[in-house]
C-alpha cells in the first residue's frame, strides 16, 4: 500500500498498530521454541502466552482460563456454535442479520434464523417467541447467537436485553456473540457477564491475522472443533501462534486504553465524510442514522454505510480502486450478477437501493486527510457514473 493509498476499510481488516508489532518480533527470531516443549526455552514461550492471556482476560473482565486463542473469529464462532451443539444437543439460533461466520453454521445444522428490524437488530419478540414454541414442544435450544456489532451497517445490538430474553424463554441455552467489531467501540468488561461465549478477531483492532479468541465463561461448556494436540487445555488443538498471540493482547490493550479518546475524534471525521456526500451528492441514503436518538439506535463511530442511487457498487469500487481508494460494498458478485447483501435484504432494504451500497469504515490510521480525499473521489466516481446511465426516452 503506497502512502497515497486512502483506507476507509477498516472494518475488513485494520493496519497493525505499531506497539503490536514491536511486541511479536522478537517471537520470529529469538524466542521460536514450540510453546509445548518441556525445555526452557520452550517454557519462555509459553509464559509469552500466559502473560497475553492474563491482558486479554482483564481487557474482557474475565479469569485467564476463560480465555482460548484461535486462529480467528470465524474458527471462534464455528467453535461456539458446533461445539455447543455438540455437548448440549438441540437448536441452534441466530439473527438473520448476523455474519456468515455464525449464519452458515446455524444454516448447517439445521437451526432457525430470527428476522431483524429495520436497523439490523434482532427482533427479541420474534426471539422469545421461537424459544416459547421450542420449548413448548419438547425441544431443546443449545445456543442463541447475536452479534454485538453488525459488521456492515455498524448497529449495536443490546446483547444484555437478548441474554435476559433468552435466560427467561430458554434457561438451558448457551448466549454467544460475535464481537469481532465491537472491541474499538465497546467496553468489551460490560459486555462478558451477559453471554457465555464470545468470539474476538485480532486483526479488526489493530492485531495480525491469524490470531483469534473465544472466551469460554464458567469452564468447558461446549466440544472442541479442533482436536490432536491438546493445546489450550484441550479446547483447542494446534501449536501456539506464539508472535501472533502477543501481538493481538498488545493491541486489545492499546485499543482498550485509548476508546476514550478515538471515539470524538472518529465520530467527527465519520460526521463529515457522510454529511459532505449527503450533501454534495443527490439521492445517498445514510443506511443507519448518525443521530439515532429518535429511533433508539447505536451505532459505533467508524461507520459510514451508505447506499447511493443511481449506480451500481461493482462501478464504484472499480472507480475508487483506481483512484486508490480503499472501500468495500455491502454486496456480492455471484454467477456475474449483483446481489445485495442478506444484512440489507433482512432489514427490508429495497433491492434497486441495495445495489448501489458502499460501506466506508474508519479506525486507528484514519485522518482528515482520507475523509477529504475520499470525498472528492467518491463523489467524482459517482458523478461520471451518473452521466454515464443511458437516458429514457418518450414515443
Amino acid at each position: 500500500m503506497s502512502d497515497s493509498t486512502v483506507y476507509l476499510d477498516h472494518a475488513a481488516s485494520t493496519p497493525m498498530l505499531p506497539g503490536a508489532i514491536e511486541a511479536m518480533t522478537p517471537y520470529f527470531s529469538e524466542v521460536y521454541a514450540n510453546p509445548s516443549g518441556s525445555h526452557r526455552f520452550a517454557r519462555q514461550a509459553r509464559r509469552a502466552i500466559d502473560e497475553a492471556r492474563d491482558d486479554v482476560a482483564e481487557v474482557l473482565g474475565v479469569r485467564p482460563n476463560e480465555v482460548v486463542f484461535t486462529s480467528c473469529g470465524t474458527e471462534s464462532d464455528n467453535t461456539a456454535i458446533l461445539g455447543a451443539v455438540s455437548r448440549i444437543g438441540g437448536v441452534a439460533v441466530c439473527a438473520a442479520a448476523e455474519h456468515h461466520a455464525v449464519l452458515h453454521v446455524v444454516e448447517a445444522v439445521g437451526g432457525d434464523i430470527v428476522p431483524v428490524d429495520g436497523f439490523a437488530r434482532i427482533d427479541v419478540d420474534a426471539l422469545a417467541d421461537l424459544l416459547d414454541e421450542h420449548s413448548a414442544a419438547g425441544r431443546n435450544v443449545a445456543v442463541v447467537s447475536v452479534m454485538a456489532v453488525n459488521n456492515e451497517v455498524g448497529t449495536v445490538n443490546d446483547v444484555a436485553a437478548v441474554a435476559a430474553v433468552v435466560r427467561r424463554h430458554a434457561p438451558g441455552a448457551l448466549v454467544h456473540t460475535d464481537a469481532v467489531q465491537a472491541p474499538s467501540w465497546l467496553d468489551l468488561r460490560a459486555l462478558t457477564p451477559h453471554v457465555d461465549l464470545l468470539a474476538l478477531s485480532a486483526h479488526k483492532f489493530g492485531g495480525p491475522k491469524g490470531v483469534g479468541i473465544l472466551v469460554e465463561r464458567g469452564g468447558p461448556r461446549i466440544d472442541p472443533l479442533i482436536i490432536g494436540g491438546g493445546q489450550e487445555r484441550e479446547r483447542r488443538s494446534g501449536t501456539h501462534n506464539v508472535a501472533g498471540i502477543v501481538a493481538a493482547a498488545t493491541a486489545l490493550r492499546s485499543t482498550d486504553s485509548e476508546r476514550a479518546t478515538e471515539i470524538p475524534r472518529l465520530i467527527q471525521l465519520r460526521d463529515r465524510l457522510v454529511g459532505e456526500l449527503v450533501e454534495q451528492l443527490d439521492d445517498v441514503t445514510e443506511t443507519i442514522p448518525r443521530a439515532g436518538g429518535e429511533f433508539g439506535v447505536e451505532k459505533v463511530a467508524g461507520s459510514a454505510h451508505v447506499c447511493i442511487g443511481g449506480i451500481e457498487s461493482e462501478a464504484l469500487l472499480f472507480l475508487l480502486d483506481e483512484a486508490d481508494v480503499c472501500a468495500s460494498a455491502a454486496s456480492a458478485c455471484a454467477s456475474g450478477a449483483m446481489e445485495p447483501s442478506h444484512v440489507l435484504a433482512a432489514m427490508g432494504v429495497d433491492r434497486e437501493v441495495a445495489l448501489g451500497a458502499l460501506r466506508l469504515s474508519l479506525g486507528h490510521a484514519s485522518t482528515e486527510a482520507d475523509v477529504d480525499r475520499g470525498i472528492e473521489a467518491i463523489t467524482s466516481a459517482v458523478t461520471r457514473l451518473r452521466s454515464h446511465r443511458p437516458t429514457r426516452t418518450t414515443s
